[in-house]
């Protein structure tokens, strides 16, 4: 098993022109949704984010944006993926809304949040930087995180975890092909459903859920990652990399580990957020949303129901 190693030195890196080649000297600079003022967010004590995909288009980065224009924290975790280089590296993509993103994290550091990036196998090129410090973030191969009511969490993207990523490198490259195209129909299908004014909905999560080998997979890749956080004697772990937001209890030797999964924002769009007084919560932002649009059409209905009431009197 994969032994990790938590660096405690920290520095400077302000050069990414030569990581792994990616032409970052071609992002965009210009934004999209400047973030807004005025907002009142919801803040958490620590927040976990995974999976993003930058530089995808199956990457749902305008409900991430309003994400973090509604949220804040005193911690934030980013697990993993959050920058997709094995598709950036085939093609480049990276529209303004992702800059948006990029940026919007740098002023959370920038306002005092601590932000520890902790990359996954599709950003592994920024793992040769652990240690270091990148405009506020830290870089790190993997963290411990101790909750306000005392439990200690193993923080980690978890493909160290996924026998096909170990043994059989070329399969989990064939296995991308396969999701990116499941992720372009996703687009798809959503893009039908907002024009006939339904709510998002994930095809592939779906599909995933429908899956007997897919459904055993998830259910074995929990079972080992717990196993490996109760052999370091934490209390829990939270990782990301399958796209599969989850909350579960194992036993081990007699002691109970927690496992939380902080999903993705490519199909499930959900978090991890630990509460001021240590409970843990994993939130799905489309419904959150959903739930704002509800509310949003109850909170007009009683301006409408007086001069309805008047043209009934007046008939």
């Amino acid at each position: 098993m994969t032994d990790f190693m938590l660096q405690d030195k920290s520095g400077d890196f302000s050069d990414l022109g030569n990581v792994a080649n990616l032409p970052v000297s071609q992002i965009n600079s210009r934004f999209s949704a400047p973030e807004p003022e005025g907002i009142n967010r919801t803040k958490y004590r620590t927040i976990w984010i995974s999976d993003v995909h930058l530089g995808t288009k199956g990457c749902n980065a305008e409900m991430l944006i309003d994400f973090l224009d509604h949220t804040d924290s005193d911690v934030m975790y980013l697990v993993g993926d959050i920058i997709d280089g094995w598709r950036l590296k085939k093609k480049f993509y990276w529209p303004s809304t992702h800059n948006d993103i990029v940026w919007r994290v740098l002023k959370r550091a920038k306002r005092g949040t601590r932000i520890v990036y902790i990359p996954g196998n599709h950003d592994e090129m920024f793992r040769q930087f652990t240690g270091l410090n990148f405009g506020g973030i830290e870089i790190r191969r993997a963290a411990f995180h101790d909750t306000v009511d005392g439990r200690r969490l193993m923080v980690l993207h978890g493909d160290e975890f996924d026998a096909v990523m170990l043994s059989q490198r070329w399969l989990a490259f064939v296995g991308d092909w396969a999701y990116i195209t499941a992720m372009k129909l996703n687009v798809l299908v959503n893009a039908v459903r907002k024009a006939m004014g339904l709510p998002y909905w994930s095809l592939s999560k779906a599909a995933k859920h429908k899956v007997k080998n897919a459904v055993e997979f998830i259910g074995k890749y929990e079972e080992v990652v717990a196993k490996a956080a109760g052999e370091r004697g934490v209390d829990g772990v939270v990782c990301g990399h399958i796209h599969t937001a989850e909350a579960r209890e194992f036993e081990f030797g007699g002691k109970t580990v927690e496992y939380w999964n902080d999903g993705d924002w490519v199909e499930g769009c959900n978090a991890l957020v630990e509460h001021h007084d240590g409970s843990m919560e994993i939130i799905n932002w489309a419904d959150v949303i959903a739930a704002r649009a509800r509310h949003s059409d109850r909170a007009v209905v009683p301006d409408q129901e007086p001069s309805e009431s008047r043209e009934q009197e007046a008939a």
